[in-house]
C-alpha cells in the first residue's frame, strides 16, 4: 500500500489526470497528503493537500495573492474570459475585493436571506410535485440544478422567461477554469461571456429605468451602490453579476446532488436523517466536507515564503486542494466516513479568511431545504442507474443521476 501510495503521489500531474481520478480522486489526495503534501508539479506550480497549509494560505493575504492577472494572461490571452475572471470578486485582492464584497454582502444580509426561505420552500415543493407526477426523476436536471438557478434568478430579478440560457452559460464559463483548457472549451467560454454580457447590458438598462426594491433585488442594490456614494464601475457590475450567477449555481447544484447521492450510498446515515430531521444542518455541513462542490482554489506567492516546511519563491502559483484538506485526519477523525452528525466540522468548502464565500448562508439554506424536503417526500428514493460525473476536477458534481422515488 505504501509503495502504491508513493507511486500515486510521485506520478501525480494535474494536467494529465486519468478517468479513475475523475471518478474518485480521494485515494490520490490521501497519497499526496501523506507523501508529498507540498507537491511541486512538472509545470512549476505547487499543489497543497493538508488542512493546516490551506488555512495558512487562505489567511495570509499579504504573502498569497488571489489576483489572477499574471496567471490568467497566458491561459486566456486578450479575451473576454480573461476580462471576466480578472474582474470577478473572487479573483481579486483588497482593496478591490473589499469594495465589491461589501456591496454584495450588503445585499445578502441575514435578514434578506431569511426573507427568501418561503420562496425557496415553494420552489422546492413545486419541483417535488412535478417529480411525484412523473414517478421518477433525473436528480440533477429535475431537481438539483433547478433550484439555485431560480434562487439566483430571483435575487437579480431576472424575468422567468429569460432564464433558460443561464445554466449553459454558467457551465461554459466555469468549465474554462479547469487546469487544462482546450481551444473548444475556451471558445465556448468566451462566447458564453459575450452572450451573458450582452444580456446583462439590456437587463441593467431596464433596471436603471425601473429600479426594484434594493432590500430584495440584488441587481438594484449593486446599481445604486452604498449610501456613501460608493459604486461599481459598469464593467465591475456586469462581470460580478455573472460571477454571482455562476458561483451560486454550480456549487449549490453540486451540494444538493452530491448530498442526496451520499445519503443513498450510506443508507444508515440516510435512515438516521429520516429519523432525526433536526440533524439537517450538520448533515449539510458533512455533505460540504465529504464531497466538496468546489475542490480546488488558487493563489500566487507575492514574496519568498515557507509553507509546510518548503521554501517557495515569489511568483509561485499554488493550487489549494479543498477536497484533500476536507479529508485530512489531522483535522477530521475518520475522515473517509460520512457522518451527518459530525461536530465540530470546520471544513473549507467555503474557504476561510477574507475570501470566505459571500453566499455561504444562502447555499446552506438552499441545501437544507432541498435535501430535507426531498427526503421527507421520497424517503425510499434510490439511485436507479449509473450516475454520470461532470468530468471536471475543480467543480465536483454529477451531470446526471437517474433516480427512483419509491
Amino acid at each position: 500500500m505504501n509503495a502504491s501510495a508513493n507511486e500515486l503521489a510521485a506520478s501525480f500531474d494535474l494536467e494529465k489526470l486519468t478517468p479513475e481520478f475523475y471518478d474518485d480522486p480521494y485515494p490520490t489526495y490521501r497519497a499526496l497528503r501523506e507523501n508529498e503534501p507540498v507537491k511541486r508539479l512538472r509545470n512549476g506550480t505547487v499543489f497543497l493537500t493538508r488542512y493546516d497549509d490551506l488555512v495558512t494560505t487562505y489567511k495570509n493575504i499579504k504573502s498569497f495573492s488571489s489576483d489572477k492577472k499574471r496567471e490568467f494572461a497566458p491561459k486566456y490571452g486578450d479575451t473576454l474570459l480573461y476580462e471576466h475572471h480578472t474582474t470577478s470578486l473572487v479573483f481579486n485582492d483588497p482593496p478591490a475585493h473589499t469594495r465589491v464584497r461589501r456591496l454584495i454582502m450588503g445585499a445578502l444580509s441575514p435578514r434578506a436571506i431569511a426573507g427568501m426561505e418561503p420562496d425557496i420552500i415553494k420552489l422546492v415543493d413545486g419541483l417535488l410535485d412535478a417529480i411525484a407526477v412523473k414517478g421518477s426523476c433525473e436528480l440533477i436536471e429535475d431537481f438539483a440544478a433547478s433550484i439555485p438557478i431560480e434562487v439566483i434568478g430571483n435575487l437579480l430579478d431576472v424575468p422567468h422567461d429569460e432564464r433558460a440560457p443561464l445554466r449553459e452559460w454558467s457551465l461554459a464559463i466555469l468549465g474554462a477554469l479547469e487546469p487544462v483548457v482546450s481551444p473548444e472549451v475556451a471558445a465556448r467560454g468566451n462566447k458564453a461571456v459575450a452572450d451573458f454580457l450582452a444580456y446583462l447590458e439590456t437587463l441593467v438598462a431596464r433596471r436603471r429605468a425601473k429600479p426594484g426594491n434594493p432590500e430584495r433585488d440584488v441587481l438594484t442594490r449593486l446599481i445604486q451602490g452604498e449610501d456613501n456614494g460608493e459604486r461599481l464601475t459598469e464593467k465591475e457590475l456586469l462581470h460580478n453579476c455573472i460571477f454571482l450567477l455562476n458561483a451560486g449555481h454550480e456549487t449549490t447544484t453540486n451540494l444538493i446532488g452530491n448530498g442526496l447521492v451520499a445519503l443513498d450510498r450510506n443508507p444508515d446515515q440516510k435512515q438516521r436523517l429520516i429519523d432525526n430531521p433536526e440533524l439537517i444542518k450538520t448533515a449539510v455541513e458533512e455533505m460540504l466536507r465529504y464531497e466538496s462542490s468546489n475542490q480546488l482554489g488558487n493563489r500566487m506567492t507575492t514574496e519568498r515564503v515557507e509553507l509546510g516546511g518548503v521554501m517557495l519563491d515569489a511568483g509561485t502559483s499554488i493550487t489549494l486542494c479543498i477536497g484533500a484538506a476536507n479529508r485530512d485526519p489531522a483535522q477530521f477523525p475518520e475522515p473517509e466516513s460520512f457522518d451527518i452528525a459530525r461536530t465540530p466540522n470546520r471544513h473549507l468548502a467555503f474557504a476561510t479568511g477574507a475570501h470566505q464565500c459571500a453566499g455561504m448562508a444562502l447555499a446552506r439554506l438552499e441545501g437544507a431545504i432541498a435535501v430535507s424536503r426531498f427526503l421527507a417526500r421520497f424517503p425510499n428514493y434510490a439511485v436507479s442507474g449509473l450516475p454520470v460525473r461532470g468530468g471536471r476536477v475543480r467543480f465536483r458534481g454529477f451531470l446526471s443521476v437517474p433516480c427512483a422515488i419509491g
